[in-house]
């Protein structure tokens, strides 16, 4: 008898031949990111023009997006045999993001008491203009936990696609990949179509990343154009503080995590580097959401667990975001000479736990859940959100790179704890031995196998 699948020995071998280093997609983002730096501090008003050349790149990621995490985790489920196994990798990734979320916000709290980066501005509270952040109160106003819980069930099956909300989706991805799991042989031609219709899907997030660099030219040529460099230098010690202690996060809370699981930091964010640089460049962690996936299964992580992880990671494992939250809050505080005690420090802790997850997911949710926590911690008024607005896009790149890196660590976590994870693919993966081009490795090596075999006639 035939076997299903045919050895990959059947196809013609091709020499490899090595890239050269200006095909490296982080090359061209380096340099796509230099050039855009140096156009927006030359000619700030030709940079200020390059804005929609980001968001171009930004809404052809996020058109992807939903088809990307559709097939992912429906096909994942679909090829599970217990389906036990859902639930309980949800329950872990949920008490992981908990557990993390929680330590990033105690990270910022006991940093930014120790830097203390707005002490010795005395700034008046009366001399804010708070119009500036007027829209961000009324947002914070409107965000509630119960509101974020039923905004994940979809109007209807189109609108969650159409809306492109990643809960959303996910949501209906779960339930339709249950059902897929639970009708048998009788869902089987639909589990083909999908796992067939994987294989274009990540081809064109392949052929989209190849306009990354173009991305990241205009993102930062408009930064560096709208805001000039110059505007960092009144508050660059809570910029700098917020990128000393994201450091501290990644590299040491982190870095202790991947080590006590097998793995290091180091390896994991050379592995995922053409990313890292297209999330700085972009701002936007969402840009290097597809590509996160299909590197995270490529490594050896089972499609089930990636698909599950990485879209509810992106709305519930914001690191970046929280470190940002409380030294922001704690800044605001410093510099109007407001002391906090222990117990309002506790209490602002606790708050930003329950609001960062009441606007996950909403456009600006850093300076949303910011302004719904000040405005249930009356010490520090909400218009002192007005200092931090003019810097705010200085820090979102290290807020972003953050979240997308214990995002990635969470993935691969989560994967090991429930058996699901390849140490051979992931120790291959981090040592630089996978094809340099993962979308062609996957589509062809991986993507096949990984489905439920097809039954013999």
């Amino acid at each position: 008898m035939a076997p299903l699948i045919q050895p990959a020995t059947t196809k013609p071998a091709t020499p490899a031949h090595p890239r050269k280093f200006y095909q490296h997609l982080y090359v061209q983002v380096l340099v796509a990111i230099a050039l855009g730096i140096a156009i927006g501090h030359f000619w700030p008003e030709t940079g200020a023009a390059l804005k929609p050349l980001g968001d171009a790149f930004i809404k052809l990621v996020k058109m992807i997006i939903a088809p990307v995490i559709f097939l992912t985790v429906s096909t994942g489920i679909a090829g599970m045999t217990d389906m036990q196994k859902v639930g309980r990798v949800a329950g872990k990734a949920m008490l992981y993001f908990l557990c993390f979320s929680t330590l990033a916000l105690i990270v910022g709290l006991i940093i930014g008491n120790l830097i203390q980066p707005g002490a010795g501005l005395h700034i008046d509270p009366h001399t804010i203009d708070a119009k500036a952040i007027q829209v961000y109160a009324e947002k914070a106003h409107d965000a509630s936990v119960v509101g974020f819980l039923q905004n994940i069930i979809p109007d209807t099956v189109v609108s969650a696609f159409a809306s492109g909300d990643i809960l959303q989706v996910l949501f209906f991805s779960v339930l339709f990949g249950t059902a897929l799991a639970m009708v048998g042989e009788r869902g089987r031609p639909v589990t083909d179509f999908l796992q067939n219709l994987s294989v274009p899907v990540f081809k064109l997030v392949a052929i989209l990343m190849k306009a990354a660099p173009l991305g990241a030219f205009g993102a930062m040529a408009f930064t560096i154009g709208k805001y000039g460099i110059g505007s960092v230098a009144n508050l660059a010690m809570l910029i700098a503080t917020f990128y000393i202690t994201a450091a501290v996060f990644i590299f040491i809370v982190l870095g202790a995590v991947c080590r006590y699981n097998g793995f290091s930091i180091f390896a994991l964010i050379r592995y995922i580097k053409e990313e890292i640089l297209l999330v700085v460049g972009t701002s936007s962690s969402e840009a290097a959401l597809p590509s996160l996936m299909e590197k995270m299964e490529a490594a050896g992580c089972k499609r089930s667990v990636v698909g599950l992880v990485v879209p509810t990671g992106y709305s519930f494992n914001l690191d970046g975001t929280n470190i940002y939250m409380t030294l922001a809050a704690l800044f605001i505080a410093q510099a109007m000479d407001i002391h906090l005690s222990l117990q309002e420090q506790v209490l602002l802790l606790l708050v930003a736990m329950l609001s960062s997850k009441g606007a996950a997911g909403i456009t600006g949710a850093g300076f949303i859940t910011l302004a719904a926590t000040l405005s249930v911690v009356p010490t520090v008024p909400v218009a002192g959100l007005a200092l931090i607005l003019g810097i705010d896009r200085f820090m979102s790149e290290c807020r972003a790179v953050t979240n997308f890196i214990g995002n990635a660590v969470a993935t691969i976590v989560v994967a090991r704890w429930e058996g699901e994870l390849d140490a051979d693919r992931l120790k291959a993966a981090l040592a630089g031995k996978l094809p340099e081009d993962v979308s062609d490795m996957a589509s062809e090596d991986e993507r096949t196998p990984h489905p439920a075999p097809v039954a013999a006639s």
